[in-house]
């Protein structure tokens, strides 16, 4: 089982460990609602994102995979996360015994492909690291994080709903086949 954090460079951006100084930048990120309206839609207080933030570094140490904080390279700012968990969440044994991926960039990352690089380089690691299959869950009206999910090779399992959101729940056996 991996217990240290790889990094992960692309052409633009670095996927790293989150370090205790990268807090106060989380915690930004977390309370801006136009960054987390398509995931769940509510802010988080700054002690839930603490919670959140140690959640994270302690699921790279349990599990051997967690979340990158994403760096945009050229400004060297922490523009989000990616990466994998297991969320315990009840959605039925045909997702909750498998982990979950997630990815989620600022509002100003999302311009230029950069959530479907950082998303693409995380899937591309575990899919070397740790094969299996993996699940995701999307909003509905986030029609950009299904058409990303489905590049991935996510299929979509069903709708449900979740902290009062309609959401969709996805899943992928493996790396999507090269077309």
């Amino acid at each position: 089982m991996i217990r240290s954090v790889p990094n992960i460079n692309t052409a633009r951006l670095t996927l790293r460990a989150m370090k205790p100084e990268d807090f106060n930048r989380f915690a930004q990120i977390w309370a801006t609602i136009d960054t987390v309206s398509n995931c769940g839609g509510r802010p988080l207080s700054r002690g839930a994102a603490w919670e959140s933030f140690l959640r994270n570094a302690g699921h790279w140490e349990m599990t051997g995979f967690g979340q990158w904080a994403v760096i945009e390279q050229k400004a060297r700012i922490m523009v989000g996360q990616t990466g994998f968990f297991f969320g315990a969440c009840a959605f039925g044994e045909d997702y909750d015994p498998f982990p979950e991926a997630a990815w989620m960039l600022t509002p100003e990352a999302q311009e230029g492909g950069l959530a479907r690089e950082a998303a693409e380089a995380a899937h591309d690691w575990f899919d070397r690291v740790i094969p299996g299959p993996l699940v995701a869950r999307v909003g509905v009206e986030n029609t950009a994080a299904l058409r990303l999910a489905a590049r991935l090779g996510y299929e979509e399992m069903r709708e449900t709903e979740c902290g009062g959101e309609s959401i969709v729940l996805l899943r992928r056996n493996g790396p999507p086949s090269a077309a």
